[in-house]
């Protein structure tokens, strides 16, 4: 029989158990797909006496995980740490001039250091795969680098977090407060007790900078991805895009322009007849546009010790296989250098939400705000009359540009008649 491929895993928690699980309960599938079997000889984690739902008896255990980089006997390092810094990166680095594969669920370090470890692991000539760092158990990264290969690819929608999409989906169905449905998630456990990476959109753009790299062809660039959570959505605004015919989403999106790539995460408005309006709960989404291939689109769960377990299992498969692809689809020397467009270039339809003082005169300057800005209306919704309280006024715009949109906006927060920021959320076909 061929020799075991012998694993080192980093870090114990729910994923690393899963993986753990994972390759004992189906060793005999997982060997047959590999063509050999996979084992873990050595692990490293915080607690060693901690109950992890899988026995580590006779596995070689590090204190430091650094370490399993320098273990003669591991063939691949699986690093399950999670930081952009600190002891995973250290570990990824180390295995990496050492010649080992690598693979990693860790989003946050190769959106913020995925060009300089790309670079180094085809210059040591090994393998650094990530199946598990975007959307879970959905194939997305296979998808996209692999599977459509052959296209050129115009655009990326996802639904990314399913923290945020759990909390959109409660406020929906139960007409709650963000606050409210927050703290019920954290209960659950589907929130951190610091949310702040879920909700305030960082998660998402993670990924999101991820799929844009494979998807055109150039080096990760998070630091140009634009980055807006969910923290201002209403129940007042998720009831207004209901009777619009929308349902709202926290959605990452990257397209190629003529100008260059634009991506962007922040809440949208998506017909209610789009497929990825459906996709509900915890479950993650994502939509590629080919030329060839057209849209397709993919979903499950995107989180937990299943589905994320199953996506490393699956890059060790290959690498047991021996199969390799370059980190981004495509050698370094191959990658494009196409700019970054800002958010302030982006152009489309907004819905706009204001409460305003019931009195005359308040929508001619809302609209005259607007008409200086160049911006049509496409429709305007006013519920109920209260004079001289505040009421709220819906304004739908047709294609816009975002510049424009935010100098119309400061305008119209300046007016003496408007009580609060208004709400802009961005209009997406999906």
């Amino acid at each position: 029989m061929t020799r075991p491929l012998s694993v080192a895993v980093a870090g114990l928690g729910t994923v690393g158990g899963g993986v753990l699980k994972l390759l004992r309960d189906n060793a005999d599938i997982v060997a047959a797909r590999a063509g050999r079997p996979i084992a873990v000889t050595a692990v490293s984690a915080r607690d060693r006496s901690k109950d992890r739902g899988v026995p580590v008896s006779g596995l070689r255990w590090y204190e430091d995980p650094v370490a399993l980089a320098g273990d003669p006997a591991v063939d691949v390092i699986v690093e399950l740490i999670g930081g952009s810094e600190g002891p995973a990166k250290a570990l990824v680095e180390a295995a990496i001039s050492a010649g080992k594969p690598v693979v990693t669920a860790n989003k946050a370090l190769l959106a913020v250091h995925g060009a300089e470890l790309a670079a180094a692991a085809e210059a040591r000539g090994v393998t650094l795969a990530f199946e598990a760092a975007v959307a879970g158990g959905i194939p997305a990264i296979k998808a996209i680098r692999e599977g459509l290969a052959g296209n050129r690819i115009s655009r990326i929608a996802g639904i990314l977090n399913g923290t945020c999409n759990y909390i959109l989906t409660q406020m929906r169905e139960r007409g709650r407060e963000f606050a409210d449905v927050l703290a019920d998630a954290q209960k659950l456990g589907y929130a951190e007790s610091d949310p702040s990476f879920d909700v305030d959109g960082i998660d998402a753009a993670h990924k999101l900078a991820i799929l844009a790299a494979l998807a055109f062809g150039r080096p990760v660039a998070f630091d140009q991805v634009y980055v807006e959570g969910i923290r201002r959505i209403s129940a007042l605004d998720i009831a207004f895009a209901t009777e619009l015919g929308y349902r709202i989403k926290l959605l990452g999106l990257a397209s190629q322009t003529d100008a260059g790539i634009e991506t962007r995460v922040h809440p949208c408005m998506v017909p209610q007849t789009a497929p990825i309006a459906r996709v509900d709960g915890v479950f993650n989404a994502v939509v590629a546009e080919g030329d060839f291939v057209g849209r397709i689109m993919l979903e499950g769960r995107g989180a937990g010790a299943g589905p994320t377990a199953s996506a490393v299992v699956a890059d060790l498969i290959d690498l047991a296989r021996d199969r390799k692809t370059p980190v981004w689809g495509a050698a370094a020397e191959a990658l494009s250098a196409v700019p970054s467009v800002p958010m302030s270039a982006h152009v489309g339809p907004y819905y706009m939400r204001l409460m305003v003082v019931d009195r005359p005169g308040v929508i001619a300057d809302v609209t005259a705000a607007l008409r200086d800005q160049g911006i049509s209306l496409e429709s305007m919704l006013q519920r109920g009359r209260s004079p001289g309280e505040a009421v709220p006024v819906v304004l739908v715009t047709h294609e816009t540009k975002e510049s424009a949109m935010r100098d119309a906006v400061a305008r119209i927060a300046a007016l003496g008649t408007v009580m609060e920021e208004p709400a802009l959320i961005r209009i997406e076909a999906g």
